[in-house]
């Protein structure tokens, strides 16, 4: 591993952490002014800092307490100043109408470094279905 991957891996987990204490402010900060995010809820694509900082709201404000984010396969691809990232996602918790979920997504993510810092710029989130039934896909055992 690349200490250019190392970086970007430090990113990732770092807004996972604050996704999961629903800290926006830490989170945020892990975004460029030019974030262009594509998410699974309407409109499905946020642009700039203020509309993906509502959408993070809206997630945090369905949960009743902490979210689970645990990353899965995470892989990453870096060069100079830009890199790539895929993962799988297990966000689980309490909702606030009392039910307990767990919901596989699929995350990719650009990030660009500027001035020394990694900033993600494009975010896609997706969820994965089986095309038959239209149900949630869930991936085997991990």
């Amino acid at each position: 591993m690349t200490s250019i991957d190392s970086e970007v891996r430090t990113l990732l987990e770092s807004r996972v952490d604050a996704a999961q204490v629903k800290d926006i402010d830490r989170l945020m900060s892990h975004y460029s002014s030019d974030i262009v995010y594509f998410d699974v809820v309407p409109p499905m694509q946020y642009a700039g800092t203020d509309e993906v900082r509502r959408n993070f709201v809206r997630w945090f404000d369905g949960y009743d307490g902490p979210i689970s984010l645990q990353t899965h396969q995470l892989a990453v691809e870096a060069s100079g100043d830009v890199a790539v990232a895929h993962m799988l996602h297990l966000d689980s918790g309490k909702r606030t109408n009392g039910l307990e979920t767990s919901i596989w997504v699929r995350s990719t993510v650009s990030c660009r470094r500027s001035n020394g810092a990694w900033l993600i710029t494009h975010e896609h989130i997706s969820l994965p279905i089986d095309m038959e039934t239209l149900q949630a896909w869930f991936p085997p055992e991990m």
